[in-house]
């Protein structure tokens, strides 16, 4: 596995609205602290023209490529003689080129990033910790949650997994990109900000008001349950979520649970390399998942040694906010069968991205560089993981503090117990 492989942020998707950037190689949690925007990789060229750069930054006239761009050239020059507002903008003109190729391309998550909006991006909040408390998506049209963080403003507002913002506080977000939208949602404690939603299944936008607040989110949560059943909820992949999730099972294994539910539900993603250390904890040995190139080439994964929970019988639990990484680890699980998979589909997030700033201070362009598969072969882009035992968590079951499906997390593995048969 190649040192850039690991240090991506989980297959890019942008934890985070709520507190601050995060320290996620790749994004944003609005809800966490914060790094650059992404694992810079190589140097940046410029897109546009017979001129490109080459690794060393040195510009050459790629070959066969002038009479492609002839029709270009016509256009930039028609526009110049014949626009009838004048002088034109040529890095305006520049720019919107990039940004109409990386249209082209006919991925929600590729996408241009000009030089303000991707300095913005990269802006640090000054410790400003605070904002709605939710897990989004930055790498679509619009900026997308993926699931309220517990106990949260966006939780108690009604915030769903799959909502997407399509307006703050009365501006139209149509074009701007996520990464910057992401700033508007978060802000000083005690404010409220005013988010115009668009559900799927609604048959016109939802109007949110929520009351942002200071947003502190654990990592984990370990406790015992009853009939020994061990209970390991784990909200985010970060840099120090291995360790913690290391000595949690540490203390759990050492009062002899006679099973484990580990609970992904709302967990947004994080850090690949965070996803192979805690799948490792579960797996003993093997693939538990493949990267799949432009170029043909398959990239393979093994669990790693040292996994404290691989033999324990084990269910996850996971819901519509568990995306990313926390689709690595609950697919290499179901596909490896380790363990069943209870709840509801998963987000769908297999792609992974990379951010890649052009020269001079021109801006970034973010790729999709690769999918990710489960052990089996799987892409679950857009599709997510289906469970292996189906079971729906309402809002009368939120509003009368039942969690069916942690109920039937326990039921399973009491009953494969008895039956002394563990799928």
């Amino acid at each position: 596995m190649s040192g850039n492989s690991a240090a991506r942020i989980l297959l890019g998707l942008f934890l985070g609205l709520i507190t601050a950037c995060a320290v996620f190689a790749a994004g944003m949690v609005v809800g966490a602290g914060a790094a650059p925007l992404g694992e810079w990789i190589g140097r940046g060229a410029p897109l546009l023209g017979p001129l490109i750069a080459d690794t060393s930054g040195d510009t050459r006239a790629p070959a066969g490529l002038d009479d492609l761009f002839d029709p270009f050239w016509e256009a930039w020059d028609i526009v110049h003689q014949k626009f009838v507002d004048q002088p034109l903008d040529d890095t305006q003109l520049m720019q919107g080129a990039i940004r109409g190729m990386v249209d082209a391309l006919g991925d929600e998550h590729s996408s241009y990033m000009d030089p303000d909006e991707y300095l913005q991006a990269n802006l640090p909040i000054d410790g400003s910790y605070e904002g709605i408390g939710a897990w989004v998506d930055t790498e679509g049209e619009f900026l997308t949650i993926v699931s309220p963080m517990p106990n949260s403003p966006a939780e108690e507002a009604g915030l769903q997994p799959g909502d997407q913002v399509i307006a703050i506080d009365g501006e139209d977000m149509t074009g701007i990109d996520p990464s910057v939208v992401v700033r508007s949602v978060l802000g000083p404690s005690g404010s409220t900000v005013h988010l115009t939603i668009l559900r799927e299944g609604a048959e016109a936008p939802i109007e949110v008001d929520v009351r942002r607040a200071r947003i502190d989110l654990p990592s984990l949560e370990a406790e015992m349950l009853e009939g020994d059943i061990a209970h390991l909820r784990l909200y985010t992949f970060g840099e120090g979520s291995s360790e913690a999730v290391h000595e949690a099972l540490r203390e759990l294994l050492a009062q002899n649970p006679r099973g484990l539910i580990l609970d992904l539900r709302g967990n947004g993603g994080g850090l690949l390399d965070t996803a192979l250390e805690i799948v490792s904890e579960f797996i003993g040995d093997g693939v538990v998942m493949f990267e799949e190139y432009g170029d043909g080439r398959q990239e393979t994964y093994e669990s790693r040694p040292g996994g404290l929970a691989t033999d324990i019988p084990l269910v996850v639990l996971i819901d519509g906010g568990s995306a990313s990484a926390s689709e690595i680890v609950a697919g290499a699980i179901q596909d490896r069968g380790r363990g069943a998979l209870i709840g509801e589909t998963s987000f769908g997030k297999g792609t992974v991205q990379e951010w890649i700033p052009l020269s001079r201070d021109s801006g970034a362009v973010r790729v999709t560089v690769a999918r990710w598969l489960t052990p089996q072969g799987r892409q679950i882009g857009d599709v997510g993981l289906t469970p292996d035992v189906e079971v729906e968590l309402t809002e009368e079951d939120l509003a009368a503090g039942r969690d069916p499906q942690l109920e039937r997390a326990q039921e399973q593995l009491l009953q494969s117990l008895t039956e002394s048969v563990f799928p």
